[in-house]
């Protein structure tokens, strides 16, 4: 199987069909990077450290989800690996957006109900805490806003207008994609450079 030597960077927030990508990506002959080893970075993501983030993209071809998916590493590894490709993968809107993730999450955390701070702080998901964790660093909530329509609406909006303001002018770097679409597995073949293989886009994780 052929293997790229140019990253791909999937930045996109997590519940876009971040996961069906990194299939799609697998089928086209890029090596996906481990998901339960890059989230356990999510410290150094914290810290702005990101020199064992950097380290880990050295043993594979794609990457997704946390912390690929946060504001700052994608400027840090566009300059750290040059040439790379970056996807931002998107829903129709927030509402949407939001709607999956807390759907996604009740699902995940087993309650049959919307989570509450001391359910993620006891899910064992990446060890004791790590989701109520991310929820701290990554949308700066507390027991008292947490899944707060409006702050994660604001997040997921606020993170799009950075990564479209910092690809601007380099429009062949960036491809923004909506899976729903028809024709995203013939864009991203476009985008990579790759022949249209006549695959249909992978649709996992539905929390519907």
């Amino acid at each position: 199987m052929f293997w790229s030597r140019k990253k791909v960077f999937c930045i996109g927030r997590n519940k876009t069909g971040t996961t069906s990508l990194a299939k799609a990506l697998a089928q086209l002959g890029y090596r996906v990077g481990r998901q339960s080893r890059a989230e356990r970075l999510m410290e150094d993501w914290a810290r702005r450290d990101f020199r064992r983030i950097v380290r880990y993209c050295r043993w594979a071809d794609a990457f997704q989800d946390v912390p690929f998916s946060l504001d700052y590493t994608y400027q840090v590894l566009d300059h750290a690996f040059p040439g790379s490709k970056s996807i931002l993968t998107v829903r129709d809107d927030a509402e949407q957006w939001f709607a999956s993730l807390v759907r996604s999450q009740t699902k995940g955390v087993g309650k049959g109900r919307v989570p509450t701070p001391d359910d993620l702080k006891e899910h064992p998901y990446r060890g004791l805490g790590w989701r109520w964790r991310q929820h701290q660093i990554v949308y700066g909530v507390d027991e008292t806003t947490l899944y707060s329509p409006e702050i994660y609406k604001r997040h997921y909006e606020a993170h799009n207008r950075r990564v479209l303001d910092y690809f601007k002018y380099r429009p062949d770097d960036l491809l923004v994609v909506n899976l729903a679409d028809p024709d995203t597995m013939d864009r991203l073949c476009d985008f990579l450079g790759k022949p249209r293989s006549g695959l249909a886009m992978p649709h996992e994780n539905r929390s519907a």
